[in-house]
């Protein structure tokens, strides 16, 4: 009898630390399950990256908005003066094409600055006597806004494809350095879509009275500007 209970004690003792041993196992588990999903920001992270890298941005894409902002408007205004005043319809359809295309994007790159918190216009404005963007200075709109006829068109043609010439600079310059990806993909529009435009334009210039082709095209950076 005695053997019996002492057999009987031997297996609850022997059932006891087997079932402290699973609640430990289970214990660890928890642990593991917990480090897991614990842990689960970081293990997040980098699956939230790519969505957080679409906002990047860096200096390179501030400056290439802030420019390139001015420097449509600009086109958009001389694009007007010639829909207003021009009654050569390849040039009005040229110039309806430009407005078209570089209003919205105007609306896009402030969208960007004020997402960005930047201004919409860079400090000191645009650095036009150092060259290349392309610009027309104000002695050069007030000369083209007075022209008529042949000549307007002329003025337009003319000086659409250096402003066009500094818009594909400035695109380029974006797309070396810049990271945000509308930004980079915007540039890479401009430079194609400027660069066809560029080569119509010199065929439209081709055999025009006093003609230039861009070759002679107004100096730029002279005065004022936006």
């Amino acid at each position: 009898m005695k053997r019996r209970t002492t057999r009987a004690l031997s297996l609850s003792a022997i059932a006891l630390s087997g079932a402290l041993a699973l609640a430990a196992c289970g214990g660890d588990d928890k642990d593991d399950t917990d480090h897991a999903t614990g842990g689960s920001p970081s293990a997040s992270a980098p699956a939230a990256a790519p969505g957080a890298s679409q906002g990047a941005f860096n200096d390179s894409d501030v400056m290439f908005a802030q420019m390139m902002i001015p420097h449509h408007e600009q086109a958009v205004d001389m694009a007007k003066v010639v829909l207003a005043k021009s009654a050569d319809a390849d040039v009005r359809r040229l110039a309806t094409a430009i407005e078209a295309a570089q209003a919205p994007e105007i609306a896009q790159m402030k969208g960007w600055l004020a997402a960005w918190g930047k201004p919409a216009e860079a400090p000191g404005g645009m650095d036009h006597g150092s060259g290349g963007d392309g610009m027309m200075s104000d002695a050069d709109m007030a000369k083209f806004r007075a022209a008529t006829g042949a000549e307007l068109d002329r003025q337009f043609l003319e000086m659409m494809i250096v402003h066009h010439d500094g818009a594909i600079a400035m695109a380029e310059e974006e797309l070396a350095k810049g990271v945000h990806p509308e930004a980079r993909e915007l540039a890479e529009a401009i430079k194609s879509s400027q660069a066809a435009e560029v080569q119509e334009m010199r065929q439209l210039l081709a055999g025009r009275p006093g003609a230039a082709g861009g070759a002679s095209a107004p100096a730029t950076g002279g005065g004022g500007h936006h």
